[in-house]
Parts: structure tokens; sequence; C-alpha cells
């Protein structure tokens, strides 16, 4: 495995580490609702209720929020654990995690848009952050056309 480029913006790395807590929250947020049976409150958009209650809210009997929410904790443990191992394996680990995540979300927001005829703005919201964190963690090792880091020499922890 070729080490990254160069040294990660430190904002880069808290950036990461914000949203994926934020996604977390959120996707927890789903979860205890769903276990509870209770429909969050829509305040902006009215699609709630139907995309939570939705035959796609669910696999095999697990919520989708709380494949979510292991998502983003899955994210933010191997993002911790780089920082304090600074390997790159892990990050490399996050972004590629990052990549299945974005795709799921996609897939979940065509669902509202085409099969449910709904959006929750929850949903909505963890949308937005899967795809900061893909867009970051991707541009980071360079997968885009513009890099955030170069891709000679190891990542730095954000600490050092």
């Amino acid at each position: 495995m070729t080490p990254l480029q160069r040294p990660v913006r430190k904002s880069a790395l808290l950036l990461l580490l914000l949203i994926s807590i934020l996604g977390f929250a959120d996707a927890s947020y789903l979860a205890a609702k769903f276990y509870q049976g209770k429909v969050p409150p829509c305040s902006i958009v009215s699609g709630c209720e139907e995309v939570t209650t939705s035959q796609y809210a669910t696999i095999l009997g697990v919520p989708v929020s709380l494949t979510g929410a292991l998502y983003y904790l899955a994210f933010i443990i191997l993002l911790v654990v780089y920082l304090d191992r600074g390997k790159d394996a892990f990050f490399r680990a996050a972004a590629w995690l990052s990549v299945f995540g974005f795709l799921f979300s996609l897939w979940l927001l065509s669902a509202q848009l085409f099969l449910i005829g709904a959006i929750c703005l929850y949903c909505l919201f963890s949308f937005t952050t899967s795809t900061v964190i893909f867009i970051t963690s991707t541009g980071i090792l360079g997968w885009g056309r513009h890099a955030i880091i170069n891709t000679n020499q190891p990542i730095i922890p954000i600490y050092k």
C-alpha cells in the first residue's frame, strides 16, 4: 500500500469528525424513535411519518436508522484510531466505508423521492452528512481531481 501524499489539513479532519458526530446523533435519534414506536416531528416538510414507517425503513427487521448510526460510529472509530496511531490503513478504511455509506444514502434518497413520494428532513440531513464525509474523505485520499493532500508522504496525526 502506498503512503498518502502530504499531511492532512487539520480542518479537514476536524470537519470529518464533526460531521460524522452530527450524522451519528441524527441516525441515533431516528433509531430511538423507531424503537419507541414514535414518529419524529417534522416542522419544515411533512413526509417524516411516511418515510419512517414505510417498508423501506427496515431491512430484515432492522431499522435503516440503526444501520446509519452504526456506519457513523464505525467511521468515528476509524478516524479516532487513525488520529491516535497515524496508520494510513485506518483512514483508507474510513474512506472506503464512506463510499458505501454515500451509495446507500443515495439509494435511500432515491427511495424517498421515487418509491415513497415523501421526504424526511432527518433522512435528508443524514444524506447530506454522508455526502460531505464521502467528498472530504475521497478528496483527502486524492481520488478526485482536487485532492486535499498530496500522496507521496504519510498522513501525520492531527495532534502532532
